[in-house]
């Protein structure tokens, strides 16, 4: 605390004059030049509760933000809250608000109510970000040339698709999948080889549990076949003691698309994928 001595004594005769200035419409060092104070702690406390002029107040970009954190802290919003909704360091919100009262301490429903709705706004704004950067990748693909359908297909099947093994040396071509949007991209390389439909063959497997005749109409959907084209569906057994996650409307589960007559094609797709692992590592 600052000492009152020598010609600051009169403390309240200085605060009765450093206020009427203030009220005056007088900046700090106005008063300070007017007084001859040049104790800024005195002078604060001289003028202590008295509003700064509003000609010595200047512009800030964050003045909006100030009023808005000012106003929520008034209906009772934490900093947290705060900053969930405006989107601002707290230490900027803890300088906005410092003078006004506490909220009332909450229950725990009320906190945990208002946490899930900042999270939940948090979560719509990522949202958004995310659907954002997708769009621009999706445009950024644009038309597929012949080409880049080809070679896509053989990377599809060759990470997808059935292969030869040492326990299993048949050259078969058959692709399974749950992702609809792998099978159709599948079909339409089928299409571009000059695959003819009649040379397809199609099964849905799935859990027993699912709705199976809704799995194989939206398979036969996505095919463009009728579902009496499809093969006998697999049904795999359901096992109450497994804690599933893909389970609910959203479950069709696998569609299987196999090509017959398919040893040469097997070949084919074997050599092509060869051929991009070489012009993707050529030699030096």
């Amino acid at each position: 605390m600052t000492s009152l001595n020598g010609k600051y004594a009169d403390f309240e005769g200085l605060r009765e004059q450093a206020v009427a200035l203030r009220r005056e419409g007088l900046s700090l060092r106005q008063i300070r030049d007017r007084l001859k104070i040049h104790n800024n702690d005195l002078l604060g406390r001289l003028v202590r509760g008295e509003p700064a002029p509003e000609w010595t107040k200047r512009p800030r970009a964050k003045d909006d933000l100030r009023e808005k954190a000012r106003e929520l802290r008034l209906q009772g919003l934490t900093y947290d809250q705060i900053q969930v909704e405006l989107g601002c360091s707290k230490s900027s919100i803890s300088l906005w608000v410092r003078d006004l009262p506490k909220p009332p301490k909450r229950t725990r429903e009320e906190a945990s109510a208002i946490g899930r709705r900042g999270w939940e706004a948090t979560l719509a704004q990522r949202e958004a970000e995310r659907q954002q950067t997708k769009s621009r990748a999706t445009a950024e693909i644009g038309s597929l040339s012949e080409r880049e359908l080809f070679l896509i297909g053989v990377a599809l099947y060759w990470a997808e698709g059935a292969k030869v093994k040492s326990h299993r040396p048949q050259e078969r071509v058959s692709f399974i999948n749950s992702d609809p949007d792998m099978i159709r991209v599948f079909l339409a390389w089928l299409d571009l080889l000059g695959v003819s439909k009649d040379r397809l063959r199609y099964q849905v497997q799935i859990h027993e549990s699912a709705d199976v005749g809704a799995a194989e109409q939206f398979w036969a959907d996505v095919a463009g076949v009728d579902v009496q084209a499809f093969g006998k569906t697999t049904l795999k057994r359901h096992n109450p003691k497994t804690n599933r996650k893909n389970v609910g409307a959203g479950y069709r589960g696998c569609f299987c698309v196999r090509v017959v007559q398919c040893a040469d094609l097997y070949r084919r797709i074997d050599g092509w994928w060869y051929g991009i692992v070489l012009g993707a590592t050529p030699t030096t």
